[in-house]
């Protein structure tokens, strides 16, 4: 306790570091405020309906995303979802387009282009997802509408949903500037942290009803979720090493000895994302509750229902498939191989070239295998414990995109602090060993 304390008076004392830490809260600060403000034209006590329906299947990620701004009507309802969707399609973009592979290889120039033509895609998703949200929202709670009002709500709160997404997205942009982190999955693991504290006293209010040693099931329920936050940890942090051995190399009349160095293969390279595809499918079967069948009806109460027997396993399998086919798409290992190659690195008792693509592709689909078990069990993990008795918001929290999202952040933003630590030399966060954060080069890699 004593070093931890000294470690955060290290911190404080760190001139650069503070001011980061306090622009990261004042930006932070400033969001949160803005998603209790709701729209124009809106009557907040009238949408317990909206708030209900908007907690639900895919609504209800976009609530998470968004730290409950989404279900509040709120000015920043959106939140940071568009930036994320125009991210991920330029990401993948970037993967398949060999002209903008290339734009990409530009260095700080094609970043740069790239990342003005997200900001560009963002505007227009977010003028889509306006007008969809608007549709929406009239049509589940007409009542909450203010009739004075009516007549400019439309344009004005497509104006005020695009302006706040913009808004927000420019907040990212100077947390990672100016602050600590990164800025966009900084938001969103804020915006989900947010929801805590009313997970928590649902919970134990509901234990407490019950009575009968209702403290030491909510006790034991907080020890569960601290053991599944430890899996989690090491699932983010796993990786297998591959050995690699470099040429000796001569400069003038020195000769340098090769080095040997190894080649980090994530357990889990796809990240989050495999969850996030996989809840967007499986929104979809929600859809058919619009129509009369009755058969429609009974397909969509089973796939709005996390803790059904039927969505759990069609929901892991998807997980399972999305993780293979993302790492596919982000990983390739011809191209590590020539880098290899380049550098005159190779893997020792495996030719350089093809056979080493060959190698590091056999290793990476060994690994993965698990690593999809593993975050197919992490996404189905809250309709498990939601069996057992379990609120549902406070169920969320076991598992699925929103633990996965925290972990992963957290551990980025201590191995950025840890590392301004060591540049002092000041003690690390760890007692032995470094923290081996995530090398966030995107945004969507959350």
């Amino acid at each position: 306790m004593k070093k931890f304390i000294q470690t955060l008076k290290n911190i404080w004392t760190i001139e650069e570091l503070r001011e980061k830490i306090l622009v990261t809260l004042l930006l932070l600060l400033i969001y949160r405020f803005g998603t209790h403000i709701v729209l124009p034209g809106i009557d907040p006590n009238k949408l317990s309906e909206f708030s209900h329906k908007a907690s639900q299947g895919l609504l209800g990620l976009f609530d998470t995303f968004a730290g409950g701004a989404f279900s509040k009507a709120s000015i920043l309802a959106l939140g940071i979802m568009p930036y994320i969707s125009a991210s991920i399609f330029m990401q993948l973009m970037t993967i398949l387009v060999p002209k903008m592979q290339k734009i990409q290889k530009e260095g700080d120039t094609g970043r740069k282009k790239i990342n003005q033509w997200t900001r560009y895609l963002t505007a227009a998703v977010t003028l889509l997802q306006a007008g969809t949200f608007v549709a929406y929202l009239t049509n589940q709670n007409r009542d909450a509408l203010i009739e004075a009002y009516q007549p400019y709500f439309w344009i004005s709160t497509v104006v005020l949903l695009t302006a706040g997404t913009l808004f927000v997205m420019w907040l990212g942009e100077k947390i990672q500037d100016k602050g600590l982190g990164n800025g966009t999955s900084i938001i969103i693991m804020v915006g989900i942290l947010a929801r805590l504290p009313e997970a928590l006293m649902q919970e134990f209010g509901a234990k407490q009803v019950k009575g009968g040693g209702g403290l030491i099931f909510f006790l034991i329920e907080i020890a569960v979720l601290i053991t599944v936050i430890l899996g989690l940890v090491v699932l983010v942090q796993g990786v297998r090493k591959i050995p690699i051995n470099y040429a000796k190399q001569i400069v003038g009349n020195r000769q340098f000895t090769g080095a040997r160095q190894f080649l980090p293969l994530k357990v889990n390279a796809a990240g989050v994302m495999p969850i996030i595809f996989a809840q967007a499918i499986m929104f979809l079967p929600t859809l058919i509750s619009f129509s009369s069948l009755e058969s429609g009806q009974g397909i969509a109460r089973i796939f709005s229902d996390p803790s059904n027997a039927w969505y759990m396993l069609v929901y892991g399998i998807m997980v399972i498939a999305f993780t293979f086919l993302y790492t596919a798409l982000i990983f390739n290992p011809k191209q590590v191989s020539d880098s290899l190659k380049q550098s005159n690195g190779f893997i020792p008792g495996v030719k350089p070239g093809q056979p080493t693509a060959d190698y590091i592709g056999q290793i990476m689909d060994r690994i993965t295998l698990p690593g999809a078990f593993f975050l197919a069990i992490a996404g189905i993990l809250p309709g498990l414990i939601q069996r057992t008795g379990v609120t549902p918001l406070f169920a969320s929290f076991f598992g699925g995109t929103s633990l996965l999202i925290m972990v992963a952040v957290i551990l980025d933003t201590l191995q950025q602090i840890e590392t301004r630590l060591l540049m002092r030399q000041y003690d690390g966060l760890m007692k032995s060993g470094r923290l081996q954060g995530r090398q966030t080069s995107s945004p969507v890699s959350i």
